[in-house]
């Protein structure tokens, strides 16, 4: 008994402290964020500032047009995301659930482009994006980012696989169509893993930056990943702003977390009884 307890109390402190170690740079974070600027170098540091100020936030959000960085990252990576879900959800539908000529062919060269380095795609990308003139635009982000779904139809299709086809059959008995079955069965069934998909598929969008970088090249068309890059050029010594900035940048992610999280956990959940 004592030698289980003694187990149980190891392992619950082994996993304090990880999270604690996991948790310290975006503790730092928000600790610099509230720092005012002349004590952020101080040594030693100090996670708790003494006098806290918000004029890091202040400033961050009216210097070089970030306001407008962020608002075209929410548009690109919303848009992107939801277009992306959408399509990877219908082709997951189809690989799951239907039979046709060459579906097994389809579904596996899909996935080796998975093995692609991602920045090895940017010359085509850029001449394709030039050829259709998406260049230096948001459409031609939301475009390219729509574009990965590989992973997402992976994903998805495990899902869809697991639900039982007497539902489908059931509905079409009574009249449903492809559509009224993945719309109103398989759609409805599969939102743990569409919240997974959707949280993985934000996160990637929004923090996007080489694809952004090279395709992006007038200022009002900068999303965040570039404006933090060129404020941290501009404000080398103001790191309290720049952490500010970087936490304003991290929000909308917790958000679309804090959204999604209950879909999220009980597909994990699921997913681990399965297994």
């Amino acid at each position: 008994m004592a030698r289980r307890f003694l187990g149980k109390t190891t392992l619950y402190l082994l996993a304090i402290f990880g999270a604690l170690v996991l948790a310290m740079p975006f503790i730092y974070l928000v600790s610099t964020a509230f720092t005012p600027n002349a004590y952020v170098l101080s040594i030693p540091p100090v996670l708790i500032p003494a006098h806290p100020t918000v004029q890091n936030f202040i400033d961050a959000w009216t210097t070089n047009n970030f306001g407008r960085y962020f608002i075209n990252s929410a548009v690109v990576a919303g848009s992107s995301t939801a277009i992306t879900v959408l399509f990877s959800a219908m082709l997951a539908f189809a690989f799951a659930r239907y039979s046709f000529p060459g579906r097994t062919v389809l579904f596996y060269g899909m996935l080796l482009t998975l093995m692609i380095p991602t920045l090895v795609l940017i010359i085509p990308q850029f001449v394709l994006a030039k050829t259709l003139h998406l260049l230096d635009s948001l459409q031609g982000l939301v475009v390219v980012y729509s574009a990965g779904t590989a992973l997402n139809v992976f994903l998805l299709r495990g899902f869809f696989e697991d639900i039982p086809q007497d539902l489908a059959d059931a509905a079409a008995i009574d009249g449903a169509g492809i559509w009224t079955v993945f719309w109103q069965i398989m759609m409805p069934l599969a939102r743990p893993a569409l919240a997974a998909v959707t949280i993985f598929t934000f996160l990637t969008n929004w923090d996007e930056f080489p694809w952004a970088l090279t395709s992006i090249s007038s200022g009002d068309n900068f999303t965040l990943p570039i404006a933090l890059q060129l404020f941290q050029q501009q404000h080398q010594t103001q790191y309290g702003v720049e952490f500010a900035a970087s936490l304003i940048a991290v929000v909308p992610v917790i958000v679309v977390f804090i959204l999604f999280q209950r879909h999220f956990v009980s597909g994990l959940a699921s997913a681990a009884v399965k297994g």
